[in-house]
Formats: C-alpha cells, structure tokens, sequence
C-alpha cells in the first residue's frame, strides 16, 4: 500500500527530475521507438504492413527506420499491463459495472507478462501481480468499496513513474468518472509526464451519473490524455459498449507495429521533439496513423 504522502514525495521527484523526461520506450540505449497502428477508411485496421511502408520524421527531419515489429507473434515486445481503477465515493453508482469491466477486460489478455493495478480514491495503491496471481488481483478489484475524494493525476502519475523501466510495450487502461478532486500535481503536470513516458493509454470513463458541466470537462481531460499517449477514449454506459471498447482495444494491441530509429539530433538536452510517422505507397493515402506526437530527449549536463 502507497500512501498519499509517500505518492506526493515520489511524483515530486518525478517532476523535477531529468529521469523524468525520458524517451518513448527504448529498445537499446539509442533506440527510441513508437507503436503505431494503422486503419482505413473505415476503421478497420491494416496488420499486413511492412518496414518498408513506413517512413519517420523528427522535427520535419527523415530518420532511418532500425527497428520494426509488430504487435503479434513471435516478434512482439513483452507486454506489461496496467489498470488505473477509481474507487472514490463519486463512483458510487457506476462501481459495480466499472469491477466488471475491468475484470473483462484482465481476462482478454493472458499473454501479458505482468499486471500493474493501481486503485485510488483519496489514497493511492499499488500492487504488481503475475498471470498466476490473477485470482488475487480480481478479488482486491472486487474488495474496494466507494469513498473518499478522486486522486486520478496522482494515480497516473504514480503508475507511470513505475513504468519507466518496463522493456518492451506498456498497456495502461484507465477506469473512472475523470473528476479529479484530490491530486497534489495537476492535469498539465500529468501530460507533461503522460508525454515523457512510453505507455500507451486508454481511458474508460463512466460518466452517465455525472452533472452536465463536470461531464463535459470530464470527457476532454480523459480523451486529451488518451491523446497524448497514443490510445483512445471511451465512454460506455453498459457492458454491451464495455465490451465493444474492449475488442477495439484488442485489436488496436495487437494490430500494432513498433519502428524505432536513432535520432540524427545527438543533442542531449530533454528538449521535446516532435514525431511523424507516414506511409510511403500511394495506395496508401487514406490511411489513418495513430500514434505518439513526439518524445523528450535524454537530458544530461
């Protein structure tokens, strides 16, 4: 268990430190490397791509593509899974649906290598599982009752400051109502390090009992930081939805192609560089790339 004072000492760090400001998930200790996916005109994604259709530009600069995979087989990087699940006094109403959503949604993804959950109201708690410890995982995702107020930054904040050194790929569902009313760091601190970090975020919001205003504001926050990290936001009422978020999720998981490149930029100075990727062939033009907007370099005096 991780109280909130000790959350509060380590997002400090986290804040004020170069550490912080790392590249997007490394592969080597100049590899920076992006997952990115791939849909048509109609939603439907592309998993049959190769290196050779993908080219890279950083700062509006061409980088030479060093390293691709994708997303299933043999090849894939090691996937790390992380669930973020409110259990503020807020949720009260909409809890029982969140528990099974996110049980769902564990089940779906037997092939991950570890599972993060982080479940937070006015405190934030951490606990890491292996697959052979699902059944202990399920049980404290059912034991949480509703109380207290909503530390989600602090929360994200937490999570991803424990991803940092994660090799490979890093899932990250987020499971809440998005009214945060307790965090000591605040919505620009967190994308700030949603942006430095190499998770991919999803955020499922639960909004149908929220006030009108709160759920407006509510929405953009989770779908900007969903953004931000190369994922997508959603906002189910019933399972039905629940589970048409998750298959979609799913296959954006494991329709994705990982490229990485070393930067032609040597400088080390934890600027922020912004990243595009595109496809080469003409038949091709009415693909839609999804992916991170950039990465923060390495920084060192």
């Amino acid at each position: 268990m991780v109280r909130l004072a000790f959350v509060t000492i380590l997002l400090g760090v986290a804040l004020a430190s170069p550490r912080a400001q790392q590249p997007v998930f490394r592969t080597g200790t100049d590899l920076v490397t992006f997952a990115v996916s791939a849909t048509d005109r109609r939603s439907n994604f592309l998993t049959d791509l190769t290196a050779d259709d993908f080219e890279v530009f950083e700062d509006d600069k061409p980088q030479a593509i060093k390293y691709f995979a994708r997303g299933e087989g043999g090849a894939a990087p090691e996937l790390h899974l992380g669930l973020l699940f409110d259990t503020s006094d807020s949720m009260g109403q909409d809890i029982q649906l969140a528990r099974s959503a996110a049980i769902r949604f564990l089940n779906t993804l037997p092939d991950a290598r570890d599972m993060t959950l982080v479940d937070f109201d006015t405190e934030v708690r951490v606990a890491k599982y292996g697959q052979q410890d699902f059944a202990r995982m399920v049980e404290r995702i059912r034991s949480r009752k509703p109380r207290g107020m909503t530390a989600l930054y602090d929360a994200l904040g937490l999570f991803l400051d424990g991803a940092d050194e994660n090799q490979g790929r890093t899932i990250l569902v987020i499971f809440t109502d998005g009214g945060d009313t307790r965090s000591t760091i605040r919505l620009n601190d967190v994308v700030t390090l949603v942006r430095a970090s190499h998770v991919t975020v999803y955020t499922v919001g639960f909004m149908d009992n929220q006030r009108g205003g709160r759920r407006g504001e509510s929405r953009i926050q989770l779908t900007q930081i969903a953004a931000e990290a190369g994922g997508e936001a959603f906002f189910p009422s019933t399972m039905e939805q629940v589970e048409k978020a998750y298959d979609r999720i799913l296959q954006q998981i494991r329709a994705q192609y990982h490229l990485g490149f070393v930067s032609t930029n040597t400088k080390q100075d934890g600027s922020w560089r912004k990243v595009e990727v595109k496809v080469k062939r003409p038949d091709l033009k009415d693909v839609r790339l999804q992916a991170r907007k950039g990465y923060f370099a390495v920084y060192k005096k």
